[in-house]
């Protein structure tokens, strides 16, 4: 496993458990207030969460974050 690779999948299992369902969500195609409905969560909650996401994956969209998510169970 190279260093980018460590980092990779770091980023990863940093993601809490909500997170990485609202990851998989995300991944879906489902909306913050899909995702909200679906969870029981606020709109804003749900929000939260995407936040820390993309801070944790280190992207700034949804489009990326889902590329990403996708691309881990490529690897």
């Amino acid at each position: 496993m190279r260093v980018d690779d460590a980092a990779f999948n770091g980023a990863f299992t940093s993601l809490s458990k909500r997170e990485a369902e609202v990851m998989d969500l995300i991944a879906t195609g489902q909306s913050n207030s899909q995702i909200a409905q679906r969870l029981f969560l606020s709109e804003k909650t749900v929000k939260n969460h995407v936040n820390r996401i993309y801070a944790k994956l280190g992207v700034d969209s949804r489009v990326r974050a889902i590329g990403l998510w996708r691309s881990r169970s490529t690897e």
